[in-house]
């Protein structure tokens, strides 16, 4: 017959597999909304980047450079961003966010060509 003590030490432990999976659930689901974010953050600075170039393009060639880099950014992007200078251009987009208590944040990308 098995003590007293060893029985209520088996009972205690009950359902701490499922806490433990709740907690390592949470942990991954966390990491992978931070891990998404900043995915949409470097796409956006990739899109600045591109929509810069193109309004650096125009600029040299004597076209209008906002316009240019505006038309170059995706449609979701353009609303809010800031295109400023000929040469160089510099854009200005706010990163979407993912959940809406978080920061606005803006990032900027510059490029110029010819001689400066």
């Amino acid at each position: 017959m098995p003590s007293p003590t060893a029985s209520s030490n088996d009972h205690r432990e009950e359902g701490t597999a499922s806490v433990e999976l709740i907690a390592a659930v949470s942990f991954l689901l966390l990491a992978v909304v931070v891990a998404a974010q900043l995915a949409l953050a470097g796409g956006t600075l990739w899109a600045a980047e591109i929509a810069a170039r193109a309004g650096a393009r125009a600029a040299l060639v004597g076209g209008d450079a906002r316009g240019a880099a505006r038309r170059a950014l995706p449609s979701a992007l353009r609303e809010g961003a800031k295109v400023e200078g000929s040469s160089p251009v510099a854009v200005g987009v706010r990163v979407p966010r993912l959940i809406p208590g978080l920061p606005i944040l803006v990032l900027t990308a510059k490029s110029g060509l010819g001689d400066e």
